[in-house]
C-alpha cells in the first residue's frame, strides 16, 4: 500500500480576514486505510523541559512553573492540598464512576456497557493525568507516578489500530450512546471526540515532559495523525463542537516539530464560521461558529468554548507566525471585560447555555460563572499578556484567580462548585463530584501551574506579575536572575523583592502595580471605586524612592538599571477596603455596593451576620476595618463595618473573602450589598 502523500505540505496565503491552507490528504491506491505510522520511532524533544507545556512563540516568554518555588501562606498550602488531596480524590472518583473502567471495556479486558453518563468522560481522566504530571514535575511522588503509569497503560490498550481513541464508541461501535453519533465524527457538536483528543494531547505532552515516559505520548501521536489524515479540505471539513484540540495540537507541534499538527489546528480555526460553504450545518453562536474567527467581535455562546477558542487562536498565531488571528483575540476579550465580566473576575452569566448573555446582563443569584470558564478565561488573559505585554491582562488574571476561580474548589480540596453565583438564598453547597465532571478535573491541572504566571521574560526585560512569597530563577537574555519575594500578599501589600543576577548587568525590571492599587477596578470602567482614592503605591530600590506617578505605556513601572546581586526592591501597596459600584447599565447591581480589599472581593455570609446576608445594607459613611482572623477558614482577614441601625443598636456587618464562602453549611450569601447613601 503506497501513500500518495505522507505529510501535509502547506501552501499558506494570508489575507486580512482569512488564511487559506491547502494540502493533499494521505490516501492509498487500493482505498484501504493507510497504515499506522510507528509513533515510537519518531524523534521528539528531550524530556524534563516543562516549557513545552506552556505557550510558545510569543514575544514574552513565560517562566516555567518548575522554576518558581512558592513559600507563601496563601497559594503554597492550596497547591499542597491539590497534590495531597485533590488529585488522589479525582483519581478515586474516576474509578468509582467507571471512567477508568471504560478504557478496560474498550480494550477488551473487562466487560459491560459504557459506565459513565457523558460520551466525553475520557477527558476528565486526561485532565487529572495532566495535573498529576505537573505535580510530579514540582515534587517527585513515586506512588502517584506508579498509579498514573498503570492508568496510562489502560488508556493505550483501549486505542484502536488506526489511532482512534473514544471509549464511548469503541465499547459498542454498532450501537454507541446517542451523544456519540452513529458513526465516527458524525456528531461533533455534542460528541466531543475532538475535545477529548485535545485534552489527551495536553496530558501526553505534560506526562512525557515530566517523566520521560513515551507511552501516553505515542498514543497521542497516533491519534493526532488520524485526526490530521481525516480533517482536511479534501476530507472532512467539520470543526469541533467544543474547542480545545487547537491548544493540544499546537503543543504536540512544539514538542515534535511535526508541522501537520499545527496546520490541522489552523484548519479547525479557519473552517469555523464557514459551515454552509463547507457543506455542513453551522453550530451557530453557541459554539462560536456564526462567523469566521477573524471576524468575531463579541463574546457569545458557551463561555468555556469561547475562551479555549481564543486561547488556541493566540497559540496558533504565534506558532505559525500568522498575526491575523490576534485582533479578534484581543477585541473579544475587551468585549468581555467592558460589558460581560463579573466583579469576581468570572464569566458566563447564562446557565441555559453555560455562557455569555447580553451586554451588562449580570444577575447575581442565578449567575452561572462556571469554574471551567474562570480557568479558561485566566489562560486567555495570560496569553494576551504574553502577546502584548500589557498589565491590564494580568490585572484581570489576578482578579479571576483569587476570586471566581478559587471559589470553585473547597479549602479541603475535595468539594467543588460548578457554578459560582454572587448571591445565594441558602441553596448552594460544593459537591464532591458531578455527572459532568469537567470542573473538578480541571482544577487539579491548573493549580500546579499557578507559580508559572508570577514572572515572565523578554529580551532585556523581566516581568513581575504576581506577588507571592518564594524564589524563582528567570532566564533574561543569556543569563539567569535569581528573584525572591517576602510578602504576606494578599493579606498585606508590602513586598520585599530581591534581584540577583549571576553577574552585574543591565536589564529592565517591570513591576505590575495592580489596577486596584491605582484606583482602577477593571479596565474599561464596567466597575469603579466609589470612595476616596487610596494612597498611591510606594516603591524603593535599595532604599531610594522611585516615582510611581508615570507608568510605561503598558501599565508597568519600568526600572532600568545595572542590577547586581542583593539589589532590593521594596513595594508598598496600601490595602484599604474599597467600595465598588457598577455601571448604570448593570441593572442587577443598581443601588448596590461591593467591597474589595487588595485583589480579594468580599462577601457577607449568614454565620457572621445573624443568619442573614441578602438584606444587609451598608451605609456609605460606615468605616470598614480589617480584622485578621487566623482561626477562621485557614486564616483570613475579615472586614467589619457599622450597620445603619433600624431600631436600637445594630451589630456590625462582617465580610469574608468571596473564595471562602459556603464552608460552614448552607445559608445566605451576598457580594453586592444594599447601598445606603
Amino acid at each position: 500500500m503506497l501513500l500518495t502523500a505522507q505529510r501535509a505540505v502547506p501552501i499558506v496565503a494570508l489575507a486580512p480576514l482569512a488564511a487559506i491552507v491547502l494540502w493533499a490528504a494521505p490516501t492509498t491506491q487500493d482505498g484501504s486505510p493507510p497504515p499506522v505510522p510507528s509513533a515510537a520511532a519518531r524523534p521528539v524533544a528531550a524530556p524534563g523541559d516543562l516549557s513545552v507545556t506552556a505557550p510558545a512563540g510569543y514575544p514574552i516568554r513565560p517562566v516555567p512553573f518548575t522554576a518558581v518555588r512558592l513559600a507563601d501562606a496563601f497559594w503554597a498550602p492550596r497547591l499542597e492540598t491539590n497534590r495531597r488531596v485533590t488529585i488522589p480524590f479525582a483519581l478515586k472518583q474516576s474509578a468509582d464512576t467507571g471512567r477508568l473502567k471504560n478504557f478496560d471495556i474498550a480494550a477488551g479486558t473487562a466487560t459491560g456497557a459504557f459506565c459513565s453518563k457523558y460520551a466525553f468522560d475520557d477527558s476528565d481522566v486526561y485532565k487529572v493525568i495532566e495535573g498529576a504530571a505537573y505535580t510530579l514535575a514540582a515534587a517527585p511522588d513515586p506512588a502517584l507516578q506508579q498509579e498514573i503509569e498503570g492508568i496510562v497503560s489502560r488508556i493505550a490498550a483501549a486505542q484502536e489500530r488506526d489511532g482512534y481513541l473514544y471509549t464511548a464508541r469503541t465499547i459498542a461501535p454498532a450501537s454507541p450512546m446517542e451523544m456519540a453519533g452513529r458513526e465516527r465524527w458524525s456528531n461533533l457538536q455534542w460528541s466531543h471526540e475532538l475535545y477529548n483528543a485535545g485534552h489527551l494531547y495536553e496530558a501526553a505532552v505534560a506526562w512525557y515532559a515530566a517523566t520521560g515516559s513515551r507511552t501516553l505520548l505515542d498514543v497521542a501521536l497516533r491519534s493526532a495523525d488520524l485526526v490530521a489524515r481525516t480533517f482536511t479540505p479534501q476530507g472532512r471539513r467539520d470543526v469541533p463542537g467544543h474547542q480545545e484540540i487547537e491548544i493540544g495540537l499546537t503543543k504536540l507541534y512544539r514538542l515534535t516539530g511535526t508541522r501537520t499538527y499545527l496546520d490541522t489546528a489552523r484548519f479547525f480555526l479557519d473552517e469555523r464560521g464557514r459551515g454552509p460553504a463547507s457543506g455542513r450545518k453551522s453550530y451557530g453562536e453557541y459554539a462560536q461558529d456564526h462567523l469566521p474567527v477573524r471576524d468575531q467581535r463579541e463574546a457569545v455562546g458557551h463561555a468555556v468554548r469561547a475562551a479555549y477558542q481564543f486561547s488556541g487562536m493566540a497559540d496558533v498565531a504565534h506558532a505559525a507566525g500568522d498575526p491575523t488571528y490576534l485582533p479578534a483575540v484581543a477585541r473579544v476579550w475587551d468585549d468581555v471585560v467592558t460589558r460581560k465580566l463579573y466583579v469576581t473576575g468570572g464569566i458566563g452569566a447564562a446557565g441555559e447555555w453555560e455562557g455569555f448573555g447580553p451586554a451588562y446582563e449580570l444577575p447575581n443569584d442565578v449567575a452561572y460563572v462556571e469554574t471551567c470558564a474562570s480557568i479558561a478565561f485566566a489562560l486567555w488573559s495570560h496569553r494576551l499578556f504574553l502577546a502584548h505585554g500589557d498589565a491590564k491582562y494580568m490585572d484581570v488574571f489576578e482578579r479571576t484567580a483569587y476570586n471566581a476561580l478559587l471559589s470553585g474548589v473547597a479549602l479541603t480540596g475535595d468539594r467543588f462548585f460548578y457554578p459560582n453565583p454572587l448571591a445565594s438564598s441558602g441553596n448552594h453547597e460544593r459537591s464532591p463530584w458531578f455527572p459532568c465532571a469537567c470542573c473538578p478535573s480541571n482544577v487539579p491541572r491548573f493549580l500546579p501551574t499557578l507559580p508559572g504566571f508570577a514572572y515572565a521574560a523578554a529580551p532585556g526585560r523581566l516581568y513581575v506579575n504576581l506577588f507571592v512569597e518564594g524564589t524563582a530563577t528567570v532566564a533574561v537574555d543569556d543569563g539567569a536572575v535569581e528573584v525572591g519575594q517576602v510578602t504576606r500578599y494578599p493579606w498585606d501589600g508590602r513586598v520585599r523583592l530581591s534581584v540577583s543576577p549571576a553577574a552585574r548587568r543591565a536589564f529592565t525590571l517591570l513591576l505590575r502595580l495592580p489596577g486596584w492599587s491605582r484606583n482602577e477596578t477593571v479596565p474599561g470602567g464596567l466597575y469603579r471605586f466609589a470612595d476616596a482614592p487610596a494612597p498611591p503605591p510606594a516603591v524603593r530600590v535599595n532604599g531610594e524612592t522611585v516615582s510611581v506617578a508615570s507608568l510605561d505605556d503598558k501599565g508597568y513601572l519600568s526600572l532600568r538599571r545595572d542590577w547586581a546581586a542583593g539589589d532590593l526592591v521594596e513595594i508598598d501597596l496600601p490595602m484599604p477596603a474599597r467600595r465598588i459600584v457598577a455601571r448604570g447599565e448593570v441593572k442587577a447591581d443598581a443601588g448596590r455596593v461591593a467591597i474589595q480589599r487588595g485583589p480579594l472581593v468580599y462577601a457577607a455570609e449568614w454565620p457572621d451576620n445573624g443568619g442573614r446576608a441578602l438584606d444587609i445594607a451598608l451605609p456609605d459613611g460606615a468605616r470598614i476595618e480589617a480584622r485578621p482572623r487566623p482561626d477562621l477558614l485557614n486564616g483570613v482577614v475579615a472586614l467589619e463595618a457599622a450597620a445603619r441601625p433600624r431600631a436600637g443598636a445594630a451589630p456590625p456587618i462582617t465580610l469574608l473573602p468571596y473564595y471562602a464562602w459556603a464552608h460552614r453549611g448552607k445559608g445566605e450569601m451576598a457580594v453586592w450589598l444594599q447601598r445606603l447613601p
